[in-house]
């Protein structure tokens, strides 16, 4: 079970099964979401994805091209998870919503033409430019 919310408690969502990926992507929309370089993320199937509370929901082009819907607590603004169009049966948590960060294991850094100097980790994770294939 993976688990998580907001800051205020008003929206929990849980997720059952294992993780299909875990990123870090710096794509520039992902960049003006968190207000930083770059966004870790976990895919998880939307089909054991459920949410408690009321999340409030922003459409934008994201790093695909496609829309990326991101949801996030209406009352605190927390970031929580999000639908991209380009995957339509997964869902993207975001790992600082998690109640259990260390879940967390990254394999891989995207959208790496996007990222700024300063926003470079140091680590093994392999890099693309875009999206991977």
């Amino acid at each position: 079970m993976i688990a998580g919310g907001c800051a205020c408690g008003r929206v929990r969502y849980e997720s059952t099964g294992e993780a299909e990926f875990s990123v870090i992507c710096h794509c520039r929309d992902c960049q003006r979401a968190s207000g930083t370089a770059g966004v870790p993320v976990m895919g998880v199937p939307r089909s054991g994805f459920r949410v408690t509370g009321d999340p409030a929901k922003y459409v934008s082009r994201g790093g695909s091209g496609q829309d990326a819907i991101r949801h996030f607590c209406p009352h605190c603004g927390s970031l929580l998870f999000g639908a991209p169009q380009v995957i339509p049966d997964t869902i993207t948590i975001y790992v600082g919503s998690l109640d259990d960060p260390s879940v967390f294991k990254p394999d891989l850094a995207m959208f790496t033409r996007d990222r700024p100097q300063w926003g470079r980790l140091s680590g093994e994770l392999v890099e693309v430019e875009t999206a991977p294939e």
